[in-house]
């Protein structure tokens, strides 16, 4: 089957794009810059913010994948909004088959964050013209690259005392992203789940402060916490972005969410798709490896750009 993913030089995508071409699809690499993409499939030029791109991308595709967002950006509700309804006359218009999204965990009783209630949002808004929409709602999810969990090792290494606002204590059900990608290329091989919304999650229910205090422990730190209940949303942001590479923008969007709860409380997925995800230490262990590796390909890269300019000398 032809299948556009997009987003596909991003943390999630650039992994989805890599199993399904291990599956044997013909897989579109939608990016907005498509002379310098290295990743896996054929890559093709395409802008969530130019329909007529997105006409392009999606001719002859059968599936979709929605994995695009505007965070950083201090108006991205209404952006990742008007993203989503041209995604969506696009994907009617060329006959796609079904969008996959992946969207975010969190009670619509609840009084969402604005970054979760636009993720609902995107839900509806990709529906609208009739395609049917396969809904995939996760929490934190772990892995090298990811924002969430950036965020989770960044405060722990650079840290040794934590000042905490009341958010630590919000349960979440952190999810790696090895099993975040088995069921986006799973539900794509069941035509029962077209039109379908599933909540998906590791086998722990976890507080943030749980979280930190296991990455500290898997790496033999220890890390003493101070709470401060009256640390607002602004100054825990600010107090990120000096911390951590992340951004005030987007460490404001994550920290409003995480006055909400985001915990599986329907796990239908799991009859549809049967396997064990994994616990939160060896999703942990994995995104640290993996990091590791990284550093080390990096190194040799460098080193070898060095011998090759000290050669032409």
């Amino acid at each position: 089957m032809r299948i556009l993913v997009t987003g596909a030089s991003g943390f999630v995508g650039s992994r989805l794009a890599t199993a399904l071409v291990e599956e044997g699809h013909d897989v579109r690499a939608m990016t907005r810059h498509p002379e310098s993409y290295r990743g896996a499939g054929t890559p093709v030029a395409g802008d969530v913010g130019d329909e007529e791109s997105l006409r392009t991308a999606l001719d002859g595709c059968g599936t979709a994948y929605y994995l695009v967002h505007s965070l950083a950006d201090p108006d991205f509700e209404r952006k990742d909004a008007a993203a989503a309804r041209a995604f969506a006359r696009a994907a009617a218009g060329t006959g796609v088959g079904r969008i996959v999204y992946l969207g975010g965990l969190g009670r619509d009783a609840d009084t969402l964050s604005p970054h979760l209630r636009s993720r609902r949002q995107v839900e509806r808004l990709l529906g609208e013209t009739g395609v049917p929409v396969t809904v995939l709602r996760a929490g934190i999810v772990v892995g090298h690259g990811g924002v969430s969990w950036e965020l989770t090792r960044q405060l722990v290494a650079h840290l040794p005392a934590m000042v905490t606002p009341r958010w630590v204590h919000t349960r979440t059900q952190p999810i790696a992203v090895a099993d975040v990608i088995r069921y986006l290329v799973g539900v794509q091989r069941v035509p029962e789940t077209a039109g379908r919304v599933f909540e998906v999650g590791g086998p722990e229910v976890l507080s943030y402060l749980d979280m930190l205090t296991r990455v500290a422990q898997l790496q033999n730190r220890h890390l003493f916490v101070v709470p401060v209940p009256l640390l607002t949303p602004r100054l825990s942001s600010r107090w990120l972005a000096l911390v951590t590479d992340v951004d005030v923008a987007t460490g404001r969007s994550l920290i409003d969410s995480m006055s909400n709860e985001v915990v599986v409380t329907d796990d239908a997925i799991r009859s549809v798709l049967p396997f064990e995800p994994m616990d939160y230490d060896r999703m942990v262990l994995e995104a640290l490896v993996e990091r590791a590796r990284e550093h080390r390909r990096r190194g040799r890269r460098q080193r070898a750009g060095w011998l090759s300019r000290g050669a032409r000398r």
